[in-house]
Parts: C-alpha cells; sequence; structure tokens
C-alpha cells in the first residue's frame, strides 16, 4: 500500500541526506544478492485491490473514504487510496500451491462484503472497475484528495517538477478527450487489481522479461477501463490515464528525450534487478523523503536484513506496469515479488482471480518452457503489443514468437492457456481451481467478450437511447448488481435503461450533460452563412466566439428571421454581418452550476439557450431541447 511515513523535502541538506541513503540500500541490495541472503526455495502470490465507492442513489463517486475506515479502523488490511472515493485492501500472502486461487478468491470476496457492509450504511456503495464510468473531472480537483501527509507531499512534489503549466490528457478512441488539468490527482481515476509474484534473485532477470512479454495479452483478455469522463477511448484507458496524469513533461523545440515516471520500460532487463533501480535514480529525481531511521550498510554489517525504507520510498514514486518489489518475509529473510499493475479491477472477484491464474501460470509455464525470452521476440515487438492493448484490448493483433500474427483471443486460446495450465499444474495447484479460473479465460476468448468490449456496446446502447448522464448511471447501476451476483463478465446481459430504477438528475453539473460539439461563427462572419449552418444543423442557436475561444456574442433563429424580413421589407439584398444582428451579452452559466440551476436561470431570464462559459472561454451550451429529453424521460419512467 505504500509507505506512509513520508514528507516533502524541504530543503537541499535533506534531499542530500535522503539521496545518500537511497544510494546506500541499493549497496546492501547488491551486497545481499552476491551474498545470497534472499529466501528461496519457495514461492508466495499475493494482491491488491483498489475500488472505488459510489452514492446508492445517484451513483456518482461518494467521498467518504475517511468517515469509513473511522467505522473500520479495527480492520489492518483496509487503507486509503488517492482520492477519497477509493479504497484499498491487502490480501494475505499465501505459498503458490494447492487451493492458493480459491483462498485468494474467498478472502477478497469476504473482505468486500464487509465493506460493502459499512458503506451501505452510509448510502454508498462499492464498484469493482478500473475506471468509474460516472466520474467527472471535477471529482479530481484537489479538494477531493484523501487528507494524508504521504498523498499531499507526493501531489505537491509532482506539481513542483511540472515543465509547463497543466497536466494534459489526449486520447483518442470512438470519442476523443482533449483536456487539461491543474492537478495530478488525475491519477485517482484508476483502480486496478494488483498481483505480486516472489521471485528468486538468480531468476528475476529472466522471469521479469517473461513478464513484460506476457503483459500484452493478459491486459487485451482482461482490459475493463473504457470509458473516462463519458468518452469511449482506449479499452484499458488505465495505460494512458495514469501516464499522462502524472507527465510532468511539455513540448519543446527540440528532440531532447524526457521519460515519464510512468512507463512500460526501455528495453529488455539485464544482468540484475538493480539495472531497474539504477536506471530509476539516474533517470527520475527523488519527489518526497522519509523519516529514514536505519543505515541499510551498518544493518548488514551487524547481520540484520534491513527494511531498504528509502529505495523503497523512492520505488514507489515511479511507476512501472510491472515493478520490482522487496520485502521481508515472515522469517527474517527478503525477498523480491514482479508486481503486475497493468490488470484493472473488475468485473467481478471471480474474473479478477481468474485474471490472475492466467497471469501467474503463464509465468511458471513460460519459466519451465523458455530459459531467454529475449531471443524469441524483439523488445520492439514487446512495446508495441503493449500499446495495442491498451488500446485495442480483446480486438488486438499481436506480433508473436518468430514474428508470427495473431489476434489476442487466438493467442490465449491456441498458446497461452496450456502454458498457463502446465504451470499451475508444476506449482501443484488444485486442478478444479485451474479448470474453474482458466475456464473463464477460455470462455471469454471464445465469445470474444470482456469487461472493456461489455461496457462499450452496453454504453453504446444506452447513449442511443437517452442522455449521456442517464446512460452512465444505467450503465453503473448494470455494474454493481452483476457483480453482486457473481456472474464472470462474459456471461452478463446487455442493459436496459428500466434496470434503473430511480434515476435522479437534479446534482448533475451543468458540465455533464451540456452540449460540447458545438457550431459556432465568428462576429464578422456574413449573416447568410450563420443561416445557412442553423438550417443544415437543424439548430436554433449560434454561440459567436473570437479567435481565442472566447465567447462574444448569441445568434438565434429569431433574429435571423427578423433580419431577413426586414430586408424584404426595405427590399435590400441579404448584406451584414453577424455582430450586426448578435445579442451581444448573453446570459450565460457556469459549468459547476446544477441542473436546477440552469433551469431557475433559463425560466428566470426567459432565454431558450445558456452558453457554458469558464472565464470567458466558451465550453459548451445547453438549449430548451436538452431540459424537454431529460423531462422526457423522468416522466417515461413515471409511467
Amino acid at each position: 500500500m505504500g509507505e506512509q511515513k513520508v514528507s516533502l523535502l524541504q530543503d537541499e541538506k535533506q534531499m542530500q541526506n535522503f539521496v545518500r541513503l537511497l544510494l546506500n540500500d541499493v549497496r546492501a541490495l547488491e551486497y545481499m544478492i552476491e551474498n545470497n541472503w534472499f529466501e528461496s526455495g519457495i514461492t508466495r502470490i499475493g494482491a491488491e485491490q483498489e475500488m472505488a465507492m459510489v452514492h446508492q442513489k445517484t451513483l456518482k463517486p461518494a467521498c467518504i473514504a475517511v468517515e469509513a475506515l473511522d467505522k473500520m479502523k479495527k480492520w489492518d488490511w483496509v487503507e486509503t487510496e488517492l482520492a477519497r472515493f477509493n479504497l484499498e485492501t491487502n490480501l494475505t500472502p499465501r505459498e503458490f500451491k494447492g487451493k492458493c486461487l480459491s483462498l485468494l478468491e474467498k478472502e477478497n470476496s469476504s473482505k468486500l462484503n464487509k465493506i460493502r457492509k459499512v458503506v451501505n450504511g452510509m448510502g454508498a456503495d462499492i464498484i469493482l472497475t478500473g475506471i468509474l464510468p460516472t466520474l467527472n473531472k471535477d471529482d479530481l480537483d484537489f479538494h477531493n484528495l484523501t487528507p494524508k501527509k504521504r498523498y499531499f507531499a507526493l501531489m505537491e512534489s509532482m506539481k513542483q517538477q511540472l515543465i509547463g503549466n497543466n497536466f494534459e490528457l489526449r486520447l483518442t478512441g470512438i470519442d476523443e478527450l482533449l483536456v487539461r488539468h491543474d492537478s495530478p490527482l488525475l491519477e485517482a481515476v484508476n483502480t486496478s487489481f494488483q498481483i505480486h509474484l516472489q521471485v528468486e534473485p538468480k531468476d528475476f532477470v529472466k522471469m521479469y522479461n517473461i513478464a513484460q512479454t506476457l503483459a500484452a495479452p493478459v491486459m487485451a483478455i482482461a482490459a475493463n477501463s473504457p470509458i473516462v469522463f463519458g468518452r469511449r477511448l482506449w479499452h484499458e484507458s488505465r495505460i494512458a490515464m495514469f501516464q499522462q496524469a502524472i507527465d510532468t513533461r511539455t513540448t519543446h523545440d527540440h528532440m531532447r528525450e524526457r521519460y515519464p515516471r510512468v512507463s512500460f520500460g526501455n528495453g529488455w532487463l539485464q544482468d540484475s534487478v538493480l539495472n531497474i533501480h539504477r536506471e530509476d535514480i539516474a533517470r527520475f529525481r527523488v519527489l518526497i523523503s522519509s523519516d529514514v531511521e536505519e543505515n541499510a550498510l551498518d544493518m548488514i554489517a551487524k547481520g540484520m536484513t534491513p527494511k531498504l525504507r528509502a529505495l523503497q520510498v523512492h520505488n514507489s514514486t515511479v511507476y512501472r506496469w510491472n515493478r520490482p518489489c522487496y520485502g521481508i518475509s515472515p522469517n527474517g529473510k527478503p525477498h523480491l515479488r514482479i508486481e503486475n499493475r497493468v490488470i484493472p479491477a473488475g468485473p467481478t472477484v471471480l474474473d479478477e482471480v481468474a485474471n490472475a491464474a492466467f497471469w501467474l501460470g503463464a509465468m511458471m509455464g513460460m519459466g519451465d518452457k523458455i530459459e531467454d525470452i529475449t531471443k524469441k521476440i524483439s523488445w520492439a515487438d514487446v512495446r508495441d503489443n503493449f500499446g495495442k492493448a491498451a488500446r485495442f484490448g480483446i480486438d488486438s493483433n499481436f506480433t508473436w514468437f518468430k514474428d508470427k500474427k495473431i489476434g489476442a483471443c487466438e493467442l490465449v486460446l491456441k498458446e497461452l492457456i496450456p502454458i498457463a495450465r502446465a504451470g499451475l499444474k508444476k506449482m501443484k495447484v488444485d486442478a478444479k481451481d485451474i479448470s474453474r479460473y482458466l475456464g473463464v479465460i477460455e470462455a471469454r476468448a471464445k465469445q470474444h467478450m470482456n469487461g472493456a468490449r461489455w461496457q462499450l456496446r452496453a454504453f453504446t446502447k444506452l447513449k442511443n437511447e437517452t442522455t449521456r448522464d442517464e446512460a452512465l448511471s444505467v450503465l453503473t447501476s448494470s455494474i454493481i448488481e452483476n457483480q453482486n451476483k457473481g456472474l464472470p463478465g462474459h456471461k452478463w446481459k446487455m442493459p436496459e435503461l428500466t434496470d434503473l430504477k430511480e434515476y435522479r438528475p437534479s446534482k448533475i453539473k451543468v458540465e455533464e450533460f451540456m452540449q460540447t460539439d458545438l457550431f459556432t461563427v465568428q462576429k464578422d462572419d456574413i449573416i447568410e452563412l450563420v443561416a445557412e449552418m442553423m438550417d443544415f444543423r437543424k439548430i436554433r442557436y449560434t454561440p459567436v466566439e473570437d479567435t481565442k475561444g472566447n465567447l462574444v456574442g448569441l445568434v438565434n433563429s429569431r433574429l435571423i428571421i427578423r433580419h431577413f424580413i426586414k430586408g424584404n421589407q426595405l427590399n435590400k439584398k441579404n448584406t451584414g454581418t453577424v455582430k450586426d444582428i448578435m445579442t451581444k451579452n448573453p446570459v450565460t452559466i457556469s459549468p459547476d452550476a446544477t441542473i436546477l440551476d440552469a433551469m431557475a436561470k433559463m425560466r428566470d431570464q426567459k432565454v431558450g439557450c445558456l452558453p457554458v462559459v469558464k472565464g470567458k472561454e466558451l465550453i459548451g451550451v445547453i438549449t430548451e431541447m436538452d431540459f424537454l429529453r431529460i423531462s422526457g424521460r423522468l416522466i417515461e419512467r413515471l409511467e
């Protein structure tokens, strides 16, 4: 869950002292590896479960983590996450054998049920999905940061590293998302099911490179994060969202390479796990410090196992999708783990454990079968496959061993499931467990259906039937209901609008239902142009903006008709420009206002259109037709 006792670097002396401790930790790690201090002869697995919380009535994020944790303080396995609407649990590390997988599922379900019972009593529910569909950009404002020293320090240090003026998101899928944000809290959109596999130092390089190779097909079959802020983007949008949310870089007029703190890597791992830590120290500045008291080298000299806290703090601020982790086993010996971070939360606990079984089995099976995977496939193809899997998920086409082109489902069915089955058998995993969990992966691949594809199909269907906000609410409600039933995601039916018994749009903010696909004109355009545009698009209102996107006026169909009638009466040609007829100071509204605020303003001001502005910039439009659609749906629900 990360080291909590950290602080923002206050001065150069503190920075220098922490860096010395960090370098000592790397030297201590090197010594322990070279002198065989590490635990051997046993393989353990573990997992961390992230989740979001939503209000039961509105299905919007429920920022109640602090209050909920106060009611759960007797449980040391549940913790905060970055945002107030997230929680995380630690699942018990267990030896990789026998019924370890079914025990993992049972434990996770039990802990989630306990949390659900607590938050239900607070009018909320929990949901497992890579990105919560009803999340809005405003939910990621700084006031929703969980009030812990670690998070404040991390956010502030990220902002200090920012080269440009803002963090920027640029993703294109079915829809497009182009937006800037002033806080790296955007990272909090992501929730995952992180899996840990203990690996001996002598096998770490081999197994880490296998993990890199498997990342793409595992992500493709497990993808569950296709919708961000009501946009249909990548099948596993977490990959881009995480990188861009904390990307401190900006564009330059030169070709100097700068690397993001969230990355897949730059090449195959060579020689030792130490190479990863050394690269991360050399490439990324220290962001936060820790109240480290131990000197790792002094402890080594005394024959004691150090915690390497400085190294763990720095490692927690560099986000590799396959991340090396250091820990100390119950017997006091150190161990190494590979943490798989590519797998999203959901669709169900069963699906998550199936994803874990698939990855863990494929890791062990491939490790038993292949000594050096770098001789089977190029790094360029592995990196390219990872990008494809993030974008296209289960629809991906990969370049695999011997330059073979193969679809994700075919690769999973014909090659990787047999390898995973052999790997699980090698670890003496219970036969029924192997059949149960790999059966879920097999069914997904045969039906060409995973969480991401289901969400995309469901949201597209609902969006064609109602408003975007209601479609997202129905989708979110359906995910929660299906999770409670426990059916794996490939068996879920498409949701219907009637599945959501109660829809409450009164608290919706303007920016959540305004029109953003705008047709605008400028004040020097001829009136004939705006008239034809309004006829082409069957619209009654056209905002007028300047070259910077600032609102300067509004034209409506009544003004156009009046202009042409007056011209005919005076027997004049249709001359003139937009500035001659536009309303120069139209009534506007802020994106933070609620739908009730907008309705009241339109009623009181007797207007049928409200341009939405932030400062002076035009960012959307609301018309009476938007309210007709919402009220029409509510009447249909009543009927």
